[in-house]
Formats: C-alpha cells, sequence, structure tokens
C-alpha cells in the first residue's frame, strides 16, 4: 500500500523535531536555586554545649556555679552563655541557712514563721520567673535607641523637653535625652516622703544615692515631671559630699522613668505595647513589666520603665545576647546596630543606663576587658563579656506579690504583704537587713578562669 504524501511528509517533520527515539534531545533547564531559609541568631530555645566542648575546665566552672548558689547568697538563678549556646544553669529555691538568718532578723509574726519563707520561695526551676529591678533600665535605654533609629526620636541629643512639654518654658527645657539616660540631668532626686504619703524631694542622703525609692509611691510619674533642677554649688540633703555640682553623675530612678514618658509620647504607644512589638517578641521573650498605681498614666498606670520587669533568666540571656551581637538580625536585615555599638562602645562606669567593670588588665594596668553589665537592686545582673564571648546571668529568690489584684500594678503596705503588690526578691526588697554573698565580678572572675583553664 502506497502511503499518502501528505502523511509521509508529516512523519519526517514530526521526526525532524525530536520526537523520534532517534532524534536530538532538548537539555531540561537548570532548577532555579531557592534563596536560603533564614535562621534567626536569637533563640527561641537555647541551644546547650557542654562545658568541655565550649572550652572550660569542668572541675573549675562547678566550682564557679558552687559559689554562685552557696547557702547566704540568696541566688535563684545563675547560667552562662558562651558563643551563643547554653553551657551551664542553675536553679534553687531558699537555702536552710537563707531561712535561719531571714527569721533571726525579721521584726513580724509572719517573717518570723520558717514556714512562710519555704512556702513561698522553696522550689525554683528554669522555668521560674525572676525580676530584674534596674536591670528594666537597660531595657528602656535600648527601647530607646529603637525609637531613634525608627524615627520617632531625632537621637540623643535631642532636648528631653520637644516630648516634656512642661519642661519647655523654664531652665529645663535643655536637658538632653543623653543626659537623661546618662543620670546627669541635673534634675533633684525624688523619693517616697512617708510623713505626707506622696513623692517628693530625697530628704536624706542613703535615700537619694539609692536613687530614690519612689517604688512605695501610687503615683510614680508625676513628681518625676514636675521635680526641678538643682542649683550649682548649693547644699541638698541628699548629696554627697555637702553641695551638688553641676553635670555630676546623679544615679536617680526618675530620669529613668522620664524616658519612659518619652517613648510612651514619641511612639504613640505605652512603653509595655512598643517593648512587646519592637523587642521582646523578636528576641523570642516572655515578660511582663509591672506598672504604678494610678488609674490614668499611660495604660491605666505608668509603666516602671526604670526597674521591675519579670521574665525567667533564659530570657534575660536573650537580651544580653542581643547587646552581644551588636543588632537585632530580622530575616530583612541588621537593626538598631548604631545604638547598641555606642552602648558596648562605653568607657565610663556607666553609660545609656548600662554598668561596666573591668574583667582584665595588662602589665601595665591598662584596662584590657570592659565588661558590660546591667544591675538591678539584691543583685540583678546581666553580663556581656564580648572579648571572652559570654553571656551571664545571676538573679535573686524572688516572689511576685499580687494580694490586692491580679495585675502587677504597685502598691506596698509596710509589712503587710499579704495586701500588697510587690516584686519580693531577697533578701533586701523583703524587708530583711542582711545582704547576699554573691558578688557579679567575683562570679564573672571564676567563668572567665575557668574558661582560660580549660582552653
Amino acid at each position: 500500500m502506497k502511503i499518502p504524501a501528505l502523511i509521509f511528509s508529516l512523519s519526517l517533520l514530526c521526526t525532524a523535531c525530536g520526537g523520534g527515539g532517534g532524534g536530538a534531545s532538548t537539555t531540561p533547564p537548570a532548577p532555579i536555586a531557592q534563596p536560603p531559609v533564614f535562621e534567626s541568631p536569637h533563640p527561641a530555645t537555647w541551644e546547650t554545649q557542654s562545658a568541655a566542648d565550649a572550652g572550660f575546665d569542668t572541675a573549675a566552672l562547678e566550682a564557679a556555679f558552687g559559689y554562685a548558689m552557696a547557702d547566704g547568697s540568696f541566688t535563684q538563678a545563675a547560667l552562662v552563655v558562651k558563643a551563643g549556646k547554653l553551657v551551664d544553669e542553675r536553679y534553687r529555691g531558699i537555702a536552710e541557712g537563707e531561712v535561719a538568718t531571714i527569721t533571726s532578723l525579721s521584726s513580724t509574726p509572719t517573717a518570723q514563721d520558717p514556714a512562710f519563707w519555704q512556702n513561698d520561695f522553696g522550689s525554683r526551676d528554669r522555668d521560674s520567673l525572676v525580676t530584674s529591678w534596674s536591670t528594666a533600665k537597660s531595657f528602656t535605654s535600648i527601647l530607646i535607641g529603637i525609637a531613634i533609629e525608627k524615627g520617632l526620636i531625632n537621637g540623643t541629643s535631642q532636648p528631653a523637653s520637644d516630648f516634656i512639654s512642661e519642661w519647655q518654658s523654664d531652665e529645663r527645657s535643655s536637658i538632653t535625652i543623653e543626659q537623661l539616660l546618662d543620670m546627669r540631668s541635673g534634675l533633684v532626686p525624688i523619693c517616697f516622703i512617708s510623713e505626707t504619703g506622696s513623692a517628693g524631694e530625697c530628704q536624706n542622703e542613703s535615700d537619694g544615692a539609692a536613687g530614690g525609692n519612689i517604688v512605695f509611691a501610687q503615683d510614680q510619674m508625676s513628681a518625676c515631671i514636675n521635680r526641678p533642677l538643682a542649683r550649682d554649688g548649693a547644699s541638698y540633703p541628699w548629696v554627697s559630699g555637702g553641695t551638688y555640682k553641676a553635670g555630676e553623675f546623679l544615679y536617680a530612678n526618675c530620669d529613668t522613668q522620664v524616658l519612659g514618658e518619652i517613648l510612651y509620647r514619641a511612639t504613640g504607644q505605652d512603653p509595655g505595647i512598643f517593648a512587646e512589638t519592637e523587642l521582646f517578641e523578636p528576641l523570642n521573650i516572655d515578660a511582663f513589666w509591672w506598672r504604678d498605681n494610678v488609674e490614668g498614666g499611660q495604660s491605666n498606670g505608668n509603666y516602671l520603665t526604670y526597674c521591675c520587669l519579670d521574665s525567667t533568666a533564659r530570657d534575660f540571656a536573650k537580651f544580653g545576647y542581643l547587646i552581644q551581637l551588636g543588632a537585632l538580625e530580622l530575616e530583612g536585615g541588621r537593626y538598631y546596630s548604631n545604638y547598641i555599638a555606642s552602648v558596648t562602645a562605653m568607657s565610663s562606669f556607666y553609660d545609656k543606663q548600662f554598668w561596666s567593670f573591668c574583667g582584665e588588665t595588662n602589665d601595665d594596668g591598662e584596662c584590657v576587658n570592659t565588661v558590660i553589665h546591667t544591675s538591678g537592686f539584691d543583685g540583678q545582673f546581666i553580663v556581656i563579656d564580648q572579648k571572652n564571648d559570654l553571656v551571664i546571668v545571676r538573679t535573686s529568690l524572688y516572689q511576685s506579690y499580687l494580694n490586692f489584684s491580679d495585675e502587677r500594678k504597685m502598691r506596698l503596705v509596710p509589712g503587710l504583704v499579704a495586701e500588697s503588690n510587690w516584686t519580693g526578691s531577697l533578701p533586701q526588697a523583703m524587708a530583711i537587713p542582711t545582704t547576699s554573698s554573691f558578688s557579679i565580678r567575683e562570679f564573672h572572675s571564676r567563668i572567665v578562669s575557668a574558661l582560660a583553664t580549660g582552653g
């Protein structure tokens, strides 16, 4: 049978197109390369590493933690992060010797009962909350830095009166945000005056040196804003050395409390919401910030940005690791590195709500390792040792008392914890006239020594 010419021609055409087994084949296109999946360096859960693998002498590190957790230290939590990995952590409740000390020094029947302390402070683990006291000041500083780099504040040299309008018409108009951050605002320190039941100018040196015990006041914002400037060369009962010198360092809780109000007015959000969105969520931190006991203010009370942030020791370490990394690292890039760099470059003992100490000197006595840290009442510390790639956290025993209400709104009835909302850290926040045996410099020194001998 003859094949029709048309069919034969189509057959040749299809063969030429490669449809036949012996024809030329088309190379399949190369797969499109997918961008790498972003992995946040900010851990949701800490990756762990053994002390030996991290370069520590295990026996020496064990001895360092033995020091930190000793009976009499009132330590609840201590942990060490090396190169972004959790190396060791310890937790405990109140020790027998601490109960004996407390009951012997207590002045009320309730506090003289060992069962009270054992019930409230008897068991703690890694999920137990700790409190910050003034460690919260360093969080507030970073929030100021975030607001600056988001364009909501011009910079640290900007007059605070651009936001605190109450200062615009007098000599306070020249106070800068930097001066508030560095505790050199020149404003008089504010304390709780028991005779009036409200906040006012401090009446003695010890209360003034401690930053001002405004924590006892229902309203902890108004007096901080309304206080006057101290006069250069004038004598005050709260000043050390007799007379005040303009521009000198004067630790003041009110300076940081005003920074919280600046955040509120600059961002249009209360500091708690701003912190949750811009800092806590990106760092995978769960935290609870206390407020004062007024119905108005920023958000049914003013956030106590100078103190009183509750979280876990592991989450506090995440904040320290942010400072060590030098930026908040998100999928879109690195953020807030300029402000964090200004913190880590600090050369004085106090700068931008952070403290420092010298962790190592050379043969000439010069400091070759400035260690940055936060510091809170009763010994709440987050330590950033950049040279040794360490983050160290230590916190004291803590119980949050929410007996007046279930909100973290500060209301202390002296001697009546059962009727109070209070940040009950040990020993001094619970009115125990003793101190901890713990020293953050000693703990840091022992950890670094364990690292040196292990390496």
